[in-house]
């Protein structure tokens, strides 16, 4: 990790697997994966901008390559993996073997005070939602089509890319951020109990970020003061902006001022 991807890293306590990694959640297998594409850095109350400057920014943010466990990510792979069309790109969420299984998340993609396309059903364990198209399955950001788009809103399309990846785990709900550009994210299990202060998360690109907490919430859902909270509120919603952020600390006070957002609306059906 520290001689591919983080030259910083101090410890392999701030590495998390990820959840499309063959190796994920085997314990005591008979190999262990050491391919560094393959994980993430978490994301901690405080965690620095990393110091890409020395790392190439091509090289840095390598989408998986999950066809070998064992094997980096090479340019030779990207460029000589088959092209993607949207005829060929597989959805998911309207499969009939997807049909029969119960969903634990919708999610919406927003544009400002407009949602954008449907809801789309997520069945699998993780969902990739991303602008490009990858090898793989997800939610295809860049197909979305809308009538007389700003050229806000088309600047930060372009700064998507490979997005992030959603996966449910035993634990709750993490997401990955694979693009350039950070992603700034709200959940219910993140905010502080009864503060009128909002907290949005800043995830660089390479991090990792447990966006709900399956036990936390339930604490919070018996503990909450729902006459303290201001307007509708939703326990089981998370909210990730790309780009741009929102709140206290940003010129955008409310995330309908951003660009490019996305609302994860988590079933009961954990």
């Amino acid at each position: 990790g520290k001689l591919f991807r983080w030259p910083d890293l101090q410890h392999p306590a701030e590495l998390k697997p990820l959840c499309e990694c063959q190796s994920f959640g085997v314990a005591d297998g008979p190999t262990v994966c050491c391919n560094p594409y393959h994980f993430s850095r978490l994301c901690g109350p405080e965690s620095p901008p990393p110091p890409y400057s020395r790392l190439s920014p091509n090289d840095e943010q390598k989408p998986l390559d999950l066809s070998d466990s064992t094997l980096s990510y090479t340019e030779t792979e990207a460029t000589n993996s088959p092209n993607v069309t949207p005829g060929d790109f597989s959805d998911a969420s309207t499969s009939p073997d997807a049909v029969k299984r119960s969903h634990w998340c919708n999610v919406a993609y927003w544009e400002h005070r407009t949602r954008v396309g449907r809801l789309y059903t997520v069945y699998e364990q993780s969902v990739s939602i991303f602008y490009d198209l990858p090898q793989g399955n997800g939610f295809c950001l860049g197909q979305l089509n809308l009538d007389n788009r700003s050229e806000t809103v088309r600047r930060t399309r372009s700064k998507i890319g490979y997005g992030i990846l959603l996966s449910k785990e035993p634990d709750g709900v993490w997401a990955y951020n694979r693009s350039e550009h950070p992603i700034f994210v709200n959940s219910p299990t993140l905010d502080i109990p009864n503060c009128r202060t909002l907290i949005v998360r800043k995830v660089m690109p390479g991090y990792s970020i447990k966006v709900f907490d399956y036990e936390r919430s339930c604490l919070l859902q018996h503990t909450a003061e729902l006459d303290y909270a201001d307007g509708p509120y939703d326990p089981n919603s998370v909210r990730i902006s790309f780009a741009k952020g929102w709140g206290p600390c940003y010129s955008r006070q409310f995330i309908t001022s951003c660009p490019c957002w996305l609302e994860i609306l988590l079933s009961n059906n954990r």
